[in-house]
């Protein structure tokens, strides 16, 4: 499989780690749109949110107790936002399941 993120999860590219463990990664975005953003994604392959089933939703629940922590890490106790994009219309551009944590500024809506 030719997956970045894959490849990112196995240690085969580097990456800016904020969290680690053994089902989730997450770490700096390369092209930050907030002064914190950060990519949290499942070390198991999955296409994006579209491929969410009973069998592996337990890690969407986890990546979510990791952004918990790593907001209050990164102190973003004036609120962040988690976006994930599904598909071409979606502007999904890595297929692999992933979340943005977007914070440190406030946040406008539609996010044009």
């Amino acid at each position: 499989m030719d997956c970045i993120f894959c490849k990112i999860a196995n240690g085969e590219i580097p990456s800016t780690k904020v969290y680690e463990d053994d089902l989730v990664l997450a770490f700096k975005d390369l092209e930050p749109q907030a002064p914190v953003h950060v990519l949290f994604i499942p070390k198991e392959h999955i296409a994006s949110a579209a491929d969410i089933t009973p069998e592996n939703s337990h890690l969407v629940a986890h990546i979510y107790e990791a952004a918990a922590k790593v907001a209050k890490d990164l102190e973003l106790e004036n609120g962040f936002r988690i976006v994930t994009n599904v598909g071409e219309d979606g502007q999904q551009s890595v297929k692999h399941l992933h979340f943005h944590m977007l914070g440190g500024r406030g946040m406008h809506w539609p996010p044009g």
